[in-house]
């Protein structure tokens, strides 16, 4: 099957915390746990960040993102992934860097000053309480495989599908139809998230589904939900 990367945005719903040390003193810098946290703590001792949202002082472009990415990997030897991001929470809206690859909390005032080296400035910091709902959208790229019409496959992480959805809805409409959907599926522990791939005509709708261990027979099952409700 064939292997692509691909541009697109994912919106997820999630609770994030603030960090507040191991940084550059009054800045803002947000941790948003794995969506399966809870599993994978159960069967790994190591306490390293999942993502890490640099916020800026002023939105910033994807580009700007992408090249001081790419040049701090490259003078640094590291493997940082790097995207925009954009979190909602309350009538609050914050933007910033999402930083994928941080192998420990400490590292996180050293990755701070090498964005600020390539002229990113940080916003001050606001008081958030841990844990506080929230809406993230990032803009990132997807490796994916095609598996089956409409069905994609991560080629980053085996418990990650992504699957189209016939139209677009907007986020209230998904959660709702997301809930009710996860009462009458035999599936269970699983994440999904929102999302779009950029193409060359135009945007694909598509839902993200993680789940450990997960199989081709039961993203079929999920993804079969979807089109019956949106058809």
């Amino acid at each position: 099957m064939s292997k692509r990367e691909i541009l697109g945005k994912l919106t997820r719903q999630e609770n994030i915390s603030p960090i507040e040390r191991n940084k550059i003193s009054k800045t803002m810098v947000i941790h948003v746990p794995s969506p399966l946290a809870t599993y994978y703590t159960r069967f790994s001792q190591i306490n390293k960040p999942n993502t890490v949202v640099l916020i800026t002082k002023n939105p910033v472009s994807f580009e700007q993102i992408l090249r001081a990415t790419s040049k701090i990997n490259t003078m640094n030897t590291l493997k940082l992934g790097g995207a925009k991001c954009e979190i909602t929470f309350g009538n609050k809206k914050i933007s910033g860097i999402r930083v994928k690859g941080i192998e420990q909390f400490s590292d996180i005032e050293d990755i701070q000053r090498l964005y600020e080296k390539e002229g990113f400035e940080y916003a001050k910091n606001v008081n958030i309480k841990s844990n506080i709902d929230s809406l993230i959208r990032v803009n990132k790229f997807f490796g994916i495989e095609k598996v089956e019409d409409n069905i994609y496959h991560s080629i980053h992480n085996n418990d990650r599908y992504y699957f189209e959805i016939p139209k677009h809805v907007h986020w209230e409409e998904f959660r709702g139809l997301t809930f009710d959907i996860k009462n009458n599926v035999s599936v269970s522990g699983y994440d999904v998230a929102k999302g779009i791939f950029y193409e060359k005509d135009g945007v694909t709708e598509m839902v993200r589904i993680i789940k450990p261990n997960i199989t081709l027979d039961m993203v079929k099952e999920v993804k079969n939900k979807y089109f019956d409700r949106l058809a």
